[in-house]
């Protein structure tokens, strides 16, 4: 049993991660809020956060002050994933609902252009912002939480390899109805299996000439031997 009698982290804060593919860039408005409003869609941005609990989108006035209230009022740090390639802003998560005193903090509010959805882009942004939660600050558990109906979501969720915990029946009233929210969470010690499983598929040896995986980032996952060493 680990002894976590002296255990103590930081909550997460504004940080910039750099991948191959992606570069995650701390979300501000004077910087990111036209390039991001513009990456997911603009008014299409509301078919990405259907179900988000929030209403939908009237414009990137309304979509602006959602965001700085929810860095100001419930304490997100939302980061926008910037192709690398590009330099286009291509999508969003933000880390919340941190509690440091017990390590645990989820990845919400995600959202991701269509035309980078289950691409190296995005798995490597979530690989980076994993990684930035397990070794750079010591958290003990990252969620992953989503209305029951959004199956993308939970697809996402376990091709990155979230464990489902189960459902929370009403957990909380979205858009004038009951919501039912999936739960889905990663600990520390699962974290150097699921990084090799990461660091695999992320490889260029994975891919072919035309950018297509060779293998699935689930199916490197089962062939890992349980107990690996990062």
């Amino acid at each position: 049993m680990r002894d976590l009698t002296n255990y103590k982290v930081e909550a997460p804060g504004p940080i910039t991660l750099r991948g191959r593919f992606v570069t995650l860039e701390p979300y501000e408005a004077g910087r990111h809020l036209k390039a991001l409003w513009e990456g997911l869609g603009g008014l299409g941005v509301n078919a990405l956060t259907r179900y988000f609990p929030n209403n939908d989108f009237t414009g990137i006035d309304d979509f602006g002050a959602w965001l700085e209230n929810a860095r100001t009022q419930s304490s997100f740090v939302t980061l926008v994933f910037r192709d690398n390639a590009s330099g286009r802003i291509v999508g969003m998560a933000s880390y919340m609902r941190p509690d440091p005193k017990n390590g645990v903090v989820e990845v919400g509010s995600v959202a991701h252009a269509p035309d980078v959805q289950r691409s190296p882009l995005t798995t490597e942004a979530h690989y980076l912002m994993a990684r930035h939660v397990f070794e750079d600050l010591g958290y003990r558990r990252y969620e992953w939480k989503c209305h029951n109906e959004n199956e993308p979501s939970k697809r996402s969720a376990i091709r990155y390899g979230f464990t489902f915990e189960g459902v929370f029946r009403q957990h909380v009233i979205s858009k004038g109805a009951n919501r039912d929210t999936a739960w889905f969470s990663m600990i520390d010690g699962e974290w150097p299996l699921l990084k090799k499983a990461f660091e695999t598929w992320l490889s260029p040896e994975n891919f072919d000439e035309a950018g297509r995986q060779r293998r699935r980032l689930e199916d490197i996952r089962a062939d890992i031997p349980a107990g690996v060493a990062a």
